[in-house]
């Protein structure tokens, strides 16, 4: 069957290691995952550009992905690094926080020829600043932008530790053409570019939000993540909300991997062409069910997909 498109998540792949178990992780690999489960009720697909390392996580990684329907042809293996690991621990109010090991396979991604090719052909990238942190993985990154001119480009902003500055943030804005960020994200940028609240808003991160749109003319939308009060889009006419949703926690749910899955959802709209709101509801619902779940990549409930179909 021929793919009407592809969404390339590009960055870290690697395990979050929790107390007693490890899961597979990375915000791009994670939006990855979920663009791929819900772009396949569109004949879509989602492929990952990354590096793990020739171990034996590198190796569970690939094939937990093989397992998961994923294409593995844009993973490199590095013979040096190992595959990357988070120590996650959660907070009293359930916000994870994470310790990211340095040095691991993903800050070495390579832009070779293949990965240009795919870089031509992709309808849409999802990218972050974690990615940023290392020269060789950073450079790999602008090529790979650079030579998809035509696609969405999705900032994931994603700040973690110390592996951001004003440099990096700014250099991403100016490539992407979709920013996602959460409201404490949006402060952090707004401090850091020295941005204006955007006067008329009810809400601070809409006015940030705004006030982004101005200062990065190519950017179409912010959406904004709101946890429990769902996602909402910032455009150039007004705020876009959807009814937020709700499911049942299981057992040992955490709330890793729930902003990913609105990307993923932000991204299958976007390349489909729905009007806003429908895709705020897919991403609500996606976001929310993650949510429910132990994991950042659990299987999506057919409910959920047949929102794509």
């Amino acid at each position: 069957m021929a793919m009407r498109f592809t969404i390339v998540g590009f960055g870290e792949a690697l395990y979050d290691i929790f107390p007693g178990r490890q899961v597979m992780g990375g915000a791009p690999l994670n939006a990855t995952v979920h663009a791929h489960q819900l772009g396949l009720r569109a004949a879509g697909r989602g492929v990952l550009v990354t590096r793990v390392g020739q171990d034996a996580l590198g190796g569970q990684l690939l094939e937990e992905l093989k397992q998961r329907g994923l294409c593995t042809d844009y993973i490199q293996t590095d013979p040096d690094h190992a595959t990357g690991r988070v120590y996650v621990s959660m907070g009293a109010g359930g916000e994870p926080s994470f310790d990211i090991v340095r040095q691991a396979a993903w800050d070495w991604i390579n832009f070779d020829p293949d990965t240009g090719t795919l870089a031509s052909q992709c309808d849409a990238v999802c990218f972050g600043t974690l990615v940023q942190r290392e020269g060789q993985a950073r450079n790999a990154l602008y090529r790979f932008l650079g030579a998809c001119p035509q696609a969405i480009r999705l900032l994931d902003v994603n700040l973690r530790q110390q592996y951001y500055d004003r440099r990096v943030l700014q250099r991403s804005l100016e490539a992407a053409t979709i920013i996602k960020a959460n409201q404490h994200e949006l402060g952090v940028l707004a401090d850091l570019l020295g941005l204006d609240g955007g006067a008329g808003f009810a809400a601070p991160s809409f006015g940030r939000a705004q006030a982004l749109l101005k200062r990065f003319r190519q950017v179409q939308a912010v959406v904004v993540t709101r946890g429990r009060q769902g996602t909402a889009a910032v455009t150039g006419t007004g705020v876009v909300e959807a009814e937020p949703a709700t499911y049942p926690p299981a057992e040992g749910a955490d709330a890793v991997g729930a902003g990913d899955a609105c990307a993923a959802a932000v991204l299958i709209g976007l390349v489909l062409r729905w009007p806003w709101e429908k895709t705020l509801n897919l991403a609500n619902h996606a976001g929310a069910y993650v949510a429910s779940q132990p994991g950042a990549t659990p299987l999506l409930p057919e409910a959920i997909l047949a929102m794509v179909a």
